[in-house]
C-alpha cells in the first residue's frame, strides 16, 4: 500500500462520496472553509492499495505551533471502513510516519461512530449494539482516548439525535415519531401564513443567531465565518439555508376579519390575543420579514441541522418547530439516509447554561439518541503533547 500526501480534489471527492461513513466535516469544502476561518492548512491524504485504488482518506487540518512544530485535527475522520482492521492499521502506521516527517506533536480524530446504544437518560442499554471492537483496535494501534465527556468539552458534540429514514415507508410515519408537544406548534404555525424558502443570503441568519447566542449564553461566529462555510460547501451542493418569512400587517388584517365573523367566545379571546400581539410586533416589523433561519449541511448520504437563528416571533408562532420539520422533510424527500440534529449533551439533567433545555427540545423531535466513540489522539511527541496547552497559553498571551 502507498500513502498519498496530496490527493487531488477530484479523487478525494470521489472516494469520500462512496464511503459509507462520509461526513460533511471530511468534505473537501470544509477544509477550504477552515483554511479561511481558522488559518488551518487543509491536507487531503490517502492510502492506495497495490491496484492504485484509494482505500482510506482523510482531511487533516494543520495548525502550526511555536518552535517549528504543528498538530493536526481530522474532524469526524477518517474516511474509511473502521471495521476493516487491516486498512485502519496500515493507514495509522503511515500516518505515524507522516507525523514524524511533519514534526507534528499529535493528530486528533473523532470518528462519527456510535460507541454503544443508550436510553433517553444516556444509560447503556444492556445487550445493545456497540462498537467496542473499534474502540479497542484504536487503543491497540496506539491512540490515546480522551475520555467519555458528557457536555461539549471536545471539538465536536459526543451525543446527538438522529432519525434514520430507511425504517419508514413514508414521511407520515416519520411525523408519528414527533412528540405531541413538538408537533402541536407545527400545526399551529400554519395559522400564520408563513413562507418557507431557501436563500443564498447569510446576513439575515447572522442577525438572528445573535438573538439565540445572547439568550443561551454562547458566542456566535462572525458573519465572515458563516459566509465562508456557505460559499465553500455550496460548491459541492452540501449546504442549504432554510428561512421563514412572516407578515405582521397581513396577519392583523386576517385576524381582525376572522374576529368579526367568529361567534365562539373562547375563540374570540384567542384571536384577539394574536391581534394584540402582532400590533406590538408591527411597531418594529410592519411588513414581511424573516423571523427564523436554519443552516443545514449535507454529505453524500446524511444531513445535519447545523446552526439556527430566530427571534421571539418565531417562538410564539411555532416557526422554529416548523423550520426543523421542513428541513427533515426536505432531507427525506431528497433520499438522504438520516437527519442529524447535530449535538446534545450526555447529561440530560445538567445545570450548565441551557444545555439541558436544548437536549429536551431535540429529544421531542425524535430519532435515536446516539453516543459517539469520542476523541482519540495519535501522539508523536509525548513531552510536547503534555506541555502544549501551557505553551499555547503563554504564546497567545505574548502575541496579544
Amino acid at each position: 500500500m502507498k500513502f498519498i500526501k496530496n490527493l487531488s480534489e477530484k479523487e478525494y471527492n470521489e472516494f469520500w462520496k462512496k464511503t459509507p461513513n462520509n461526513h460533511f466535516m471530511q468534505s473537501y469544502g470544509w477544509g477550504q472553509a477552515c483554511k479561511k476561518n481558522r488559518n488551518q492548512e487543509p491536507l487531503y491524504v490517502g492510502l492506495k492499495d497495490d491496484d492504485n485504488k484509494i482505500v482510506a482518506a482523510a482531511l487533516l487540518l494543520k495548525k502550526k505551533t511555536p518552535l517549528n512544530m504543528c498538530y493536526f485535527y481530522c474532524p469526524r475522520g477518517y474516511t474509511l471502513d473502521f471495521n476493516n482492521k487491516e486498512i485502519l492499521s496500515a493507514f495509522t502506521n503511515e500516518l505515524k510516519k507522516f507525523l514524524k516527517e511533519e514534526n507534528a506533536i499529535y493528530l486528533k480524530i473523532d470518528p462519527p461512530i456510535m460507541y454503544q446504544e443508550i436510553d433517553e437518560n444516556a444509560n447503556k442499554i444492556e445487550n445493545g449494539n456497540n462498537n467496542y471492537t473499534i474502540y479497542n483496535n484504536l487503543i491497540n494501534l496506539g491512540y490515546k482516548h480522551k475520555g467519555f465527556n458528557k457536555l461539549y468539552e471536545g471539538n465536536q458534540p459526543r451525543y446527538t439525535f438522529r432519525t434514520y429514514y430507511k425504517q419508514f415507508e413514508n414521511f407520515d410515519e416519520v411525523e408519528k415519531t414527533f412528540s405531541k408537544s413538538f408537533a402541536r406548534p407545527i400545526k399551529r404555525s400554519y395559522n400564520y401564513d408563513l413562507e418557507v424558502y431557501q436563500s443564498d443570503e447569510i446576513k439575515t441568519f447572522h442577525d438572528l443567531i445573535k438573538i439565540i447566542s445572547k439568550r443561551d449564553g454562547f458566542n456566535e461566529y462572525s458573519l465572515d465565518y458563516y459566509q465562508n462555510v456557505y460559499n465553500e460547501l455550496k460548491k459541492q451542493k452540501l449546504i442549504k439555508v432554510f428561512n421563514v418569512k412572516i407578515n405582521p400587517s397581513h396577519l392583523i388584517e386576517k385576524f381582525e376579519n376572522e374576529l368579526a365573523k367568529e361567534k365562539n367566545e373562547d375563540r374570540k379571546v384567542k384571536i384577539q390575543k394574536d391581534i394584540d400581539y402582532f400590533k406590538e410586533i408591527a411597531k418594529e416589523h410592519k411588513d414581511e420579514y424573516t423571523c427564523a433561519s436554519l443552516i443545514c449541511t449535507y454529505s453524500a448520504t446524511g444531513s445535519w441541522s447545523l446552526y439556527i437563528g430566530n427571534d421571539e416571533v418565531a417562538a410564539y408562532t411555532g416557526t422554529v418547530n416548523r423550520l426543523y420539520y421542513e428541513y427533515m422533510k426536505d432531507a427525506y424527500d431528497n433520499n438522504y439516509e438520516y437527519a442529524d440534529l447535530f449535538g446534545v449533551v450526555g447529561d440530560p439533567k445538567t445545570k450548565y447554561k441551557n444545555l439541558a433545555g436544548i437536549y429536551e427540545y431535540k429529544r421531542k423531535i425524535g430519532g435515536d439518541y446516539i453516543e459517539f466513540i469520542g476523541e482519540f489522539d495519535l501522539i508523536n511527541k509525548p513531552f510536547w503533547y503534555n506541555v502544549l496547552p501551557t505553551l499555547l497559553k503563554i504564546y497567545r498571551k505574548i502575541k496579544k
